[in-house]
Parts: structure tokens; C-alpha cells; sequence
């Protein structure tokens, strides 16, 4: 089987405050990259995988920086599509508090959110171990929807398996409109992430065990509920399996769960079993929110490795 992930979405600058407290007081700004989608690719690429990133990003500094982090991370840069009449997103991340970070996003009518079909890489897809996609994409325009809609299409196709992130962010679009959507592609994942809030969207359950099952019951073998600072839980071919937490410092949450995601889904395509892929996903989820930065924190395998139950070691 193909080691190669393919994956599509938007990537954005990001400019972070160094100081805790409102946005307006801090002296300077430093300087980003952030998206889930890429940040996934990142983290396969960094524990021995290859990844593909397939987006658009703005004819502008921005944009340019995108291309060049990605590039410096071994994700290949002819995917990287750079569109001349619309600018790359913005994403704004402030440190409100010492356990509260707080995010906006400029992103209306960006170069990310004119992804469309034809932008896709049928040949890419066909040729992958994963496709993996998020509840993201689809949500930013209609014709990023239909870009993620052609990709699945290609895959199940293909049978090329398909990993989804639900990932729902409230200010793109309603719940009633991302069930809608979500929901075929739930189906048609082999592999679903999800957050106990975003699980409901689609399914009912008391507990994230209930909600585990019941999302497995749309189609996917294996089901990830992640709990945030409890850990998670998964299914898998029907077995439960509890994820504990590894002991970390937070600095910065943002980007967990695609930390958590890309180190399952490397393992995933190493053949590895279930229980490593798990222990792998808590371990990048812990160095991850140690450092500044969505991806930034990502390890490699050497350090996953090491890191036993404790990364702060």
C-alpha cells in the first residue's frame, strides 16, 4: 500500500501576539503558518511519511511564506496552487488569558476558499495510502465544497481509504448545513475524528462511547472521539479503547487535534497496530500544545520514540 497522504484545504498566515492579555496591547506580532489540513501533512511528512497538500493561496508575501514552509517540510510545491485575484487568509491568535486562547480568522473570499475541482489531482488521489479531508474545506465556498466532494469521489473510486476530521467551525456555516454534508462523507471514511460536540451533529449519545458507535454505525471501522485534556476514546473494528491523556504544559491548544490526527493517520500508514497509532496520536497531541504555533511543535519519530508516557521529560 501506498505510504503517501493526499490532502486538500486551506492554509493562512497567522500572526500570534507574544504576550498574554488583549491583542490591542501587544508590541509586536510574529509570523505564521496555520491550517488544519497542512498542519496534518506536516506531521506525516515529519515521522517518515509523504504528504500532499492540494490549496490555493494568494499572488502575495503571505502566500509566498506558505509555499516556503511547506516546501521546507517536504510537502511538494507544484500542489500549491497560487491564485492571482484573490489573497491569502489571515488568521489572528491572542493569548486572552493563561488558558484561554482566542482566534479570527480573514478569510471571506480568500484564495483558499476558490479551491474548485479541477484543482484536485485525480492521478495524486488515486495513487495515495489516505486521502484525508475536514469538515473545513466544505465549508468554504461552494466550489471548495465541491472540490472535497470530487476527491472522495476519486478515492472511494480508487479504493483508496478516506480519513475525515469533522472539524466544525461555527462561524463558516450552520449545523443543520454541515450534517447535511458531513454526513455522506462520514459515511464514506474509513477513518472519522471528531470532538463529543461535533460527533452530535450527525449522531446522538450520551458519552463518547455511544457517540463512537453510533458514528461507526454511518460506515467508518474506526472512530475517534477526542476529549481535549481527558484524552480520547476509540473504536476500532468494534473494540473500545481509552486514550489517556500524556502529562504536558499547554502552551498553545490550537492545532491539537490535527497533531493527534496526522501522528494516527502516519502510523495508520505504517501498518502500525491500532494501539500504537493511539499512543503515537496522544504523544504528538502533548508536544504539540507545548509549543507556539500550530505545527510547529510537531514531532518526529525519533522523539515519539523517546518520549515513553511523559513528553515532558
Amino acid at each position: 500500500m501506498s505510504r503517501r497522504l493526499v490532502t486538500l484545504g486551506e492554509a493562512m498566515a497567522v500572526l500570534t501576539s507574544p504576550i498574554t492579555g488583549p491583542l490591542r496591547h501587544a508590541p509586536n506580532l510574529s509570523l505564521g503558518v496555520a491550517g488544519a489540513e497542512a498542519t496534518v501533512a506536516i506531521g506525516v511528512a515529519r515521522l517518515g511519511g509523504r504528504a500532499c497538500w492540494i490549496g490555493r493561496v494568494g499572488d502575495d508575501e503571505f502566500g509566498e511564506l506558505i509555499r516556503m514552509t511547506l516546501a521546507g517540510q517536504r510537502i511538494p510545491a507544484e500542489h500549491v496552487l497560487v491564485d492571482e485575484h484573490a489573497p491569502t487568509a489571515l488568521m489572528v491568535k491572542e493569548r486572552r488569558t493563561g488558558t484561554r486562547t482566542r482566534v479570527s480568522y480573514y478569510r471571506s473570499n480568500s484564495a483558499g476558499s476558490r479551491l474548485r475541482p479541477q484543482d484536485v489531482d485525480e492521478a495524486q488521489v488515486r495513487g495515495a495510502g489516505l486521502l484525508h479531508l475536514t469538515g473545513i474545506t466544505p465549508a468554504l465556498s461552494e466550489s471548495a465544497r465541491a472540490a472535497a466532494r470530487a476527491a472522495a469521489e476519486t478515492a472511494r473510486a480508487a479504493d483508496v481509504p478516506i480519513s475525515l476530521d469533522l472539524n466544525y467551525r461555527s462561524a463558516l456555516w450552520s449545523p443543520g448545513e454541515a450534517a447535511e454534508v458531513l454526513r455522506p462523507l462520514a459515511a464514506a471514511s474509513s477513518v472519522l475524528f471528531a470532538t463529543e460536540d461535533e460527533a452530535r451533529l450527525l449522531v446522538e449519545g450520551s458519552n463518547p462511547e455511544e457517540l463512537a458507535r453510533a458514528l461507526s454505525g454511518l460506515g467508518p471501522r474506526e472512530v475517534v472521539i477526542k476529549l481535549g485534556e481527558r484524552g480520547a476514546v476509540a473504536l476500532a473494528d468494534e473494540e473500545l479503547l481509552p486514550v489517556p491523556p500524556r502529562p504536558t504544559t499547554v502552551v498553545d491548544p490550537v492545532g491539537a487535534g490535527d497533531a493527534f490526527a496526522a501522528a494516527y493517520l502516519a502510523a495508520r500508514l505504517d501498518d502500525r497496530p491500532v494501539g500504537q497509532r493511539l499512543d503515537d496520536a496522544a504523544a504528538a497531541g502533548a508536544f504539540t500544545v507545548a509549543v507556539t504555533g500550530d505545527w510547529e511543535g510537531l514531532p518526529d519519530r525519533a522523539e515519539l520514540t523517546a518520549s515513553g508516557s511523559d513528553v515532558t521529560r
